[in-house]
């Protein structure tokens, strides 16, 4: 009977990564204490990530004999635009175990009382879209995410991924891969409506386990407030324009009652001047009369005279 026997090689070592820190929250002046066990004289790295995702300290160190290891990272400065407050993660890195990792969130604040401040990351996700806009007509839509007030993020089509519109219809459009990087933290899409109505953008970012929502609606019209402000700017162009020729019927009629006065006037001195004509007519037929009567009546005693004669002779 042959006995098999397999011997595993001698430096053959099963992974082991702990990690610990000396607190979950700092304030200025305290230092951040890392400490843990790993393989023998293993090579470690430590790096610790500020609130809005950049590394703010990088550090590289050997474990012991034993593979423990424990190592002074950073000691909080007064708080600064570089060392906000903010919460922070601390990650060991095995440079020998494949990658292996392991991180810890740790709180740097004014206070260490844990019943004020949590030890939790909170994304909040903000979304600027215009109100109205036109159908057919492309429009842009930022999104800026934060936490502790700082700008996160890297990679919108991770951050994000199940980012969608909700259309008049009830359909949904994906935004998954649309957004682009104009800053770290502040993405932004170009969008165009196929649909009249009102349209919701529904943000949602995921990062580090965490996940945050945020919506908007536009209103969708016919046409946008430039077409509207054209129509106008065209409606005060007509108006300019009748108000003008108001203005040059007013002068015509203007001059045409100018006419008028004085075509009245000559009619009245025209009428006067007719009235002392009839009056002079009148004054010239009495004195006509005067002059007439008598020569009809010298005519008419001349031919009595003359009948009378007449008369004897017979």
């Amino acid at each position: 009977m042959l006995l098999f026997v397999f011997l595993l090689p001698i430096n053959y070592i099963y992974s082991e990564l702990q990690v610990s820190t000396s607190n979950q929250i700092y304030t200025q002046g305290q230092p951040i204490f890392v400490y843990g066990k790993a393989q023998p004289d293993e090579t470690l790295i430590i790096r610790l990530f500020a609130p809005d995702g950049a590394i703010s300290k990088f550090e590289q160190i050997n474990t012991a004999s034993d593979g423990s290891f424990n190592h002074v990272l950073l000691v909080f400065p007064e708080s600064s635009p570089t060392f906000p407050f903010g919460t922070y993660t601390v990650e060991v890195i095995s440079t020998t175990q494949n990658g292996l990792a392991q991180k810890i969130d740790i709180k740097f604040a004014s206070t260490t009382n844990t019943n004020i401040i949590p030890i939790q990351r909170t994304i909040n996700t903000s979304i600027f879209a215009p109100e109205t806009t036109a159908i057919n007509i492309p429009f842009r839509v930022f999104v800026q995410t934060t936490s502790d007030g700082l700008l996160i993020g890297d990679n919108p089509n991770e951050l994000l991924a199940t980012t969608h519109v909700h259309l008049p219809s009830g359909k949904v459009d994906t935004l998954s891969n649309a957004f682009k990087t104009l800053h770290q933290g502040l993405y932004y899409t170009d969008y165009t409506s196929k649909e009249e109505g009102t349209i919701v953008f529904h943000i949602v970012s995921f990062n580090q386990g965490n996940i945050s929502h945020a919506s908007v609606a536009t209103n969708v019209l016919t046409q946008d407030l430039g077409g509207i402000s054209n129509q106008i700017i065209k409606l005060n162009s007509g108006l300019k324009e009748t108000s003008n020729e108001l203005t040059t019927l007013k002068s015509e009629i203007k001059g045409f009652g100018d006419t008028l006065n004085v075509a009245s006037t000559d009619i009245d001195s025209s009428v006067s001047t007719i009235s002392s004509s009839v009056v002079n007519i009148e004054e010239a037929s009495s004195q006509l009369n005067s002059l007439f009567f008598p020569i009809v009546a010298s005519i008419g005693i001349i031919v009595a005279l003359q009948i009378t004669i007449l008369a004897r002779r017979r």
